[in-house]
């Protein structure tokens, strides 16, 4: 299988208008986390100041974003270096990424520099001169049999030169324990599930590149793993629609906790959170749509 020296020029599609809700995969990820942390994000659509290393991750994707916009021979790892500046004040102008979060200049110059190794090894993983993507943070949206809308970005698309596709997305953590990979391969699964639905096609195979250990987690989705997907899908939406009725989004607690910016509103931590919107809710159960 060979997903290089392709002819066609990398397109992105824009993100939804769409005034209907659908579930993505962090959606599905936070509510079997937390199904407190699912509502508050989710329903109540609470605001939160995004962490240093989730600002950092949206600055490498979008070195690497641009870097499929050079020509093929130039993408270098100098100048996927010199795409950070340009990225970066690209970022600081846009009203979604609130970028005052550094206390000093030098908590900031040393951030800043975190996001070159995470540059580096994708260089160790890829030759990206021999990749022409059909998608760079291409959007996703299909409606499942029953109903149900799903949508999704993926970081980018590529096409071999005899039709098959492959999803890759990156990541800048570490790559996880196997014990602990079902959460990255259930979201491979969405996004190729999303496409069968979408498009007709499923990806040959899906890779997610780890930059922060340099490595590679890769999953080829066999067509039976589009119903079983499906099926968790269906659950998650019976699950969320249960707890609307009942309004019974509780707290989990886990070690993830640790990490969560929103514990001042979790009362497991000491905190208060606001009642469940009641106009979020019937957004939400907008996900569900008529089915002909």
């Amino acid at each position: 299988m060979k997903f290089s020296d392709s002819e066609e020029v990398p397109t992105s599609k824009p993100v939804s208008t769409s005034r209907h809700a659908a579930l993505s995969p962090s959606r599905v990820k936070e509510l079997r986390q937390c199904p407190l942390k699912f509502r508050l994000r989710t329903i109540n659509r609470i605001v939160e100041q995004p962490s240093k290393s989730a600002l950092r991750g949206t600055l490498v994707h979008r070195v690497l974003e641009q870097l499929f916009t050079l020509p093929q021979g130039e993408r270098t790892e100098e100048e996927a270096m010199a795409l950070l500046e340009p990225s970066w004040e690209e970022l600081c102008e846009s009203p979604i990424h609130d970028t005052e979060i550094f206390e000093s200049d030098k908590e900031f110059r040393e951030w800043y520099a975190s996001a070159r190794p995470l540059i580096s090894a994708y260089f160790r993983l890829e030759n990206p001169n021999g990749l022409v993507p059909v998608g760079m943070e291409r959007f996703v949206e299909a409606v499942l049999p029953s109903g149900l809308a799903i949508r999704g970005v993926i970081d980018r698309l590529d096409k071999s030169p005899t039709g098959e596709l492959r999803v890759v997305d990156y990541k800048t953590g570490k790559s996880p324990n196997p014990r602990f990979q079902d959460d990255y391969i259930f979201q491979m699964r969405f996004y190729a599930t999303a496409l069968q639905f979408a498009e007709g096609i499923l990806p040959m195979r899906t890779q997610l590149l780890f930059l922060k250990d340099a490595r590679t987690l890769t999953y080829d989705p066999p067509a039976e793993s589009v119903h079983e997907t499906v099926r968790e899908l269906e659950d998650a939406w019976e699950e969320i629609e249960h707890r609307c009725d009942n309004d019974s989004f509780l707290p989990r607690e886990s070690p993830l906790c640790n990490w969560c910016n929103l514990q001042h509103l979790c009362p497991a931590k000491g905190g208060e959170a606001p009642e469940t919107s009641p106009e979020g809710v019937e957004h939400l159960k907008t996900a569900i749509r008529p089915v002909p």
